[in-house]
C-alpha cells in the first residue's frame, strides 16, 4: 500500500476535485451558507436551494445511467452491423450459386424441348409452384438422367440454403433496427436530462450559486475525512498482516506474492494513464483521448496496462474478482449506485480518479464523494 501513496502538495487535491471558479465561489460564500444551511421553501413557491440541488443531482444520475445504456446499445449496434453485413454478403454469394443452378436446369429444359421429348420434365419442374412438390413425384425420378438429377438436387439445396440465410438476415436486420431505436432513445434521454439540469441551474441567483458551492465544499471535506479514515484502517491492516507473516515465519515470496506483484505492476500503469487524463472533460459516450465518460476512462486506463475491459459499467463489474472495500488496492475499480452506473479507479488512501458527470472534468476525489451508501462494490480486473 505504501508504495502507491504519493504525497500531495497543499491545494493539489482541491485543484483536482473542483474548478477554480467553484472553489472561489465556495470561499466567498461561507457567511451566506451559515445563514441558509437549513433553508426552507421560499415564500414565492420556488423550490429551495437544497431541493434544486437534489433535483440537479438526480438528473445528472439519470443522465449517467442513460449514458451507460447508450454505450451498451452503441456496442451492440456495432456488433450487429458487422453480423448483418456478413449475412448479406453470404446471401449474395448463395443467390449467385442459386442462379447458376437455375441456369443449369434451364439448359436441360431447353434440350428436352429441342429433342421433342414428349414431356419436358425439367421445364415442368421449373414451372411448378414448389420444386419440392414436383420433385416428390416418382415419374420425375424415373425419367431424369443422373446428370439432370444432380442439377435438380443442387438447385433444391441452393434454394433451401439461400432461403434460410435470407430469413436469418431479415431477423438480424430487425434486431439491428430495434437496437438503433434503443440507441436513439438513450441519446434522447441523456440530452433531455442534461437540458433539464442546465435549466434548473440557470435559474439560480448569484447568491444561490455561491451557497451551492459552499454545500459542495462541505460535502467534499466530509468525504475527504472519510477517505482518511479508510486509509488509516487499510494501513493498520497491512502492518498487522506483515507482523503476522514475520511471526509465523511465512515466506515473503511465492505464488501469492508473485501474483500480487504482477497486479501491482499493471495497476501502476493503469493509474498513471488515468492520472494523465486529469483535467479532461466528461463527455457522455466518450472513450478518449480528448474526453471520457466514467466507463470510457476505466476501460482506457486498463487497456494501457494491457488488460481489455468491456465498454459499460454493467459488464465491467463482472470482469474481475470482487473484493471488500477494506481490501481495496490501487488499480481496483469502485462501482457506485444500485444500478452500477458509475465507476472510478481506486488509487489508495480512500481516493480514486474518475470522470464524475457532465459539466465536470476527470479528477481525483474521495470514493465517498456521494456518501458511503452509494458504493456498490469493488472489483479487481486483473
Amino acid at each position: 500500500m505504501a508504495s502507491h501513496r504519493k504525497s500531495r502538495p497543499s491545494g493539489t487535491r482541491a485543484a483536482g476535485i473542483r474548478t477554480p471558479a467553484l472553489a472561489t465561489a465556495a470561499l466567498t460564500s461561507m457567511a451566506l451558507f451559515s445563514q441558509t444551511a437549513e433553508a426552507a421553501p421560499s415564500e414565492d413557491g420556488k423550490p429551495s436551494l437544497e431541493e434544486v440541488e437534489k433535483k440537479v443531482d438526480a438528473l445528472y444520475r439519470q443522465a449517467e445511467s442513460a449514458t451507460e445504456k447508450y454505450n451498451a446499445a452503441k456496442e451492440r449496434t456495432g456488433r450487429q452491423r458487422k453480423q448483418v453485413d456478413t449475412l448479406l454478403d453470404d446471401v449474395a454469394r448463395r443467390t449467385d450459386r442459386l442462379n447458376k443452378a437455375r441456369e443449369a436446369l434451364g439448359s436441360f429444359a431447353a434440350a428436352q424441348y429441342r429433342t421433342g421429348a414428349s414431356v419436358p420434365d425439367t421445364a415442368t419442374f421449373l414451372l411448378a409452384d414448389t420444386p419440392q412438390g414436383y420433385f416428390d413425384q416418382d415419374q420425375l425420378m424415373s425419367r431424369l438422367t443422373a446428370r439432370q438429377k444432380g442439377a435438380v438436387d443442387d438447385y433444391v439445396t441452393q434454394q433451401s440454403a439461400t432461403m434460410r440465410k435470407r430469413q436469418e438476415a431479415t431477423q438480424s436486420l430487425e434486431t439491428f433496427t430495434e437496437t438503433q431505436d434503443d440507441l436513439k432513445t438513450a441519446k434522447t434521454t441523456v440530452r433531455a436530462k442534461l437540458a433539464s439540469a442546465r435549466e434548473l441551474l440557470s435559474q439560480l441567483t448569484a447568491a444561490e450559486k455561491a451557497r451551492l458551492a459552499a454545500l459542495e465544499k462541505q460535502r467534499q471535506e466530509a468525504a475527504d475525512r472519510k477517505a482518511a479514515e479508510l486509509a488509516k484502517q487499510q494501513a493498520a491492516a497491512a502492518d498487522q498482516g506483515t507482523s503476522s507473516s514475520a511471526a509465523s515465519g511465512s515466506p515473503a515470496s511465492g505464488t501469492s506474492s508473485g501474483s500480487s506483484s504482477a497486479y501491482a505492476t499493471k495497476a501502476d500503469k493503469a493509474i498513471a494513464f488515468a492520472r494523465a487524463q486529469i483535467g479532461k472533460p466528461y463527455v457522455w459516450g466518450a472513450t478518449g483521448p480528448g474526453s471520457y465518460d466514467c466507463s470510457g476512462l476505466s476501460q482506457a486506463a486498463w487497456k494501457a496496462a494491457g488488460v481489455s475491459l468491456p465498454r459499460t459499467t454493467y459488464d465491467q463489474v463482472n470482469a474481475g474478482t470482487t473484493v471488500s472495500l477494506a481490501d481495496a488496492r490501487p488499480g481496483d475499480l469502485v462501482f457506485f449506485y444500485d444500478d452500477v452506473s458509475h465507476v472510478g479507479i481506486y488509487i489508495g488512501d480512500g481516493m480514486m480518479i474518475h470522470a464524475p458527470k457532465p459539466g465536470a472534468y476527470v479528477r481525483e476525489e474521495s470514493i465517498y464523494y456521494g456518501g458511503e451508501s452509494i458504493i456498490h462494490s469493488v472489483v479487481r480486473p486483473a
